[in-house]
């Protein structure tokens, strides 16, 4: 199963933001990487590589690669609505998404391992494919046996934010995909309609 593993705060300086969560380094260097930084950067960047710039850190925010978010995208396009908001509103419904998002996880890559590794399941039947599509009323709980796993515990111990279209029992360590998201509900940094004006080109 094809994903990123390389490192993280490199590719957050990249796009200027710490889309993967909170991160030390990203703090202390908050610039495009490189031996020169900005200094010997195009100040003026064309349209296509403000696109491209957009569509990548959607991508990477999300952890896909581009067969998978160029496949979302044709899905979100058929649907009826805004193709922009369709295509968040199908990346938050995302199983992986969905944990990290119920609290289970501290970033989207644990996750992706809790699902992939068995720990997870929807309305009762186990699930390990991070692209999992939840519906509206789907149930996503950690199994009986996997409650007790560190990465767990610890993320469940902190405060983390509450989402108005999940809810979540911390106890059972269980939630509900209520429904799909609002876009103005949704917290991601992404300008969707610059992906949009990408594909359609």
């Amino acid at each position: 199963m094809a994903r990123y593993i390389g490192p993280t705060t490199k590719i957050a300086r990249k796009f200027g933001e710490a889309i993967y969560g909170a991160d030390k380094s990203f703090d202390k260097r908050n610039y495009p990487p490189g031996q020169h930084g900005l200094s010997k950067k195009r100040k003026q960047r064309s349209e296509y590589a403000i696109q491209l710039t957009e569509k990548q850190k959607a991508k990477y925010t999300y952890g896909l690669l581009e067969r998978q978010f160029r496949n979302l995208f044709e899905k979100a396009a058929r649907k009826k609505g805004v193709t922009g908001e369709n295509l968040l509103k199908l990346l938050e419904s995302r199983l992986d998404n969905t944990v990290f998002r119920l609290g289970f996880t501290i970033t989207r890559m644990q996750a992706r391992q809790l699902v992939t590794h068995k720990h997870v399941t929807v309305n009762g039947e186990l699930v390990n494919i991070p692209s999992f599509l939840l519906r509206p009323g789907d149930k996503v709980a950690i199994r009986e046996k996997s409650k007790t796993l560190e990465v767990v515990q610890t993320s469940m111990s902190g405060k983390g934010k509450k989402f108005n279209w999940l809810t979540v029992d911390e106890k059972a360590v269980e939630g509900t995909f209520v429904d799909f998201p609002e876009r103005d509900q949704i917290p991601e940094n992404i300008n969707e309609q610059l992906i949009v004006e990408l594909y359609s080109k």
